[in-house]
């Protein structure tokens, strides 16, 4: 019986790598325990001669607590979508529904972005990548504090090289903020293209704060429209 725990545990951990790479990304705290007990490597298939693996990545926040967000989280949120996507979608960090489910933006906020990519772009929402800032959920839906943000930004430099997006659309003051490594407020930056290491990047307003505030959804709409132009995308008005 000793001799099949290890086989055990590496068709385990093989399946679960299988499920991050379909987009399944909740990474429960018992699977943590068991990933970190384990010595079995995950395989990595290769994504270009210096691009990173999204696997690689996440293993290396399985069990993460390098910061105050750990402690009450139930879920890691990671990321879903295309890995190869040409947009890439960063927001601010997990709210409740996100940290019960390990998926990003799928409360009331994620059902507007859907729509904003599905019926404003007209693309599965598949084929985008979306992602956050922060993986774990702040307490009582706070903003993430500027240690936390330091804290997990490494991460979220290492997705956007390993998807290669050809945009980056930042939603939010704190997706803005991080990815251009500025403090203008995002009412100025919204709309006027940035660059983060050579990618083009539009910087938005997140949707929650379209949910507060609905006469706004007319602006993120024009700045969507440009990242659809940029790609070359037919755009209706």
């Amino acid at each position: 019986m000793q001799d099949t725990v290890p086989e055990l545990a590496k068709d385990l951990l093989t399946h679960v790598v299988a499920l991050r790479e379909m987009g399944v990304l909740a990474v429960e705290k018992a699977s943590e325990q068991a990933a970190v007990e384990t010595t079995v490597t995950a395989p990595v298939t290769p994504q270009g001669s210096d691009r990173e693996n999204l696997t690689e990545i996440l293993q290396d926040l399985v069990a993460c607590e390098r910061c105050r967000l750990a402690r009450g989280r139930q879920n890691i949120v990671f990321g879903s979508g295309n890995p190869d996507a040409r947009i890439l979608f960063v927001g601010e960090g997990p709210g409740k529904d996100e940290d019960e489910s390990g998926e990003p933006f799928v409360g009331r906020a994620g059902q507007l972005l859907t729509d904003i990519i599905e019926k404003g772009m007209r693309l599965p929402r598949a084929d985008v990548y979306i992602c956050n800032v922060v993986k774990c959920r702040p307490p009582g839906n706070r903003n993430p504090e500027e240690d936390e943000v330091a804290t997990c930004a490494p991460f979220l430099e290492r997705q956007v090289a390993s998807v290669a997006p050809e945009v980056v659309v930042a939603l939010g003051k704190f997706a803005a903020h991080t990815l251009l490594n500025s403090t203008v407020p995002i009412t100025r930056l919204r709309g006027q293209w940035q660059e983060y290491r050579g990618i083009p990047v539009m910087p938005t307003f997140h949707p929650a704060h379209l949910l507060r505030n609905p006469a706004l959804k007319r602006e993120v709409w024009t700045d969507i429209q440009q990242v659809m132009r940029h790609l070359g995308m037919p755009v209706s008005t």
